[in-house]
C-alpha cells in the first residue's frame, strides 16, 4: 500500500515536471541570470558602503575617548 502511494507520487510529479511545468528558453534564462547579477552587485556595494560609512563613524567615536 505506502509501495503504490510512494510510486503514484512519483510519477505524478515526473509527468508534472514534463508537461505541465512551463521552462523558460535559453534566451530567457540569460536575461533573468544578468539580472540577478547586476541587482547582487549593486546590493553588495550598497552593504559595502554601509559598512565602510558606519566604520568611519565609530572610529571617529571611538578617537573621543
Amino acid at each position: 500500500m505506502a509501495n503504490s502511494k510512494v510510486a503514484a507520487y512519483f510519477r505524478e510529479s515526473y509527468d508534472e515536471l514534463m508537461h505541465k511545468v512551463s521552462w523558460p528558453s535559453w534566451s530567457e534564462l540569460q536575461g533573468s541570470a544578468i539580472v540577478v547579477s547586476i541587482a547582487s552587485l549593486i546590493i553588495a556595494a550598497v552593504v559595502f558602503l554601509m559598512d565602510e560609512t558606519f566604520r568611519n563613524i565609530l572610529l571617529q567615536f571611538y578617537k573621543l575617548f
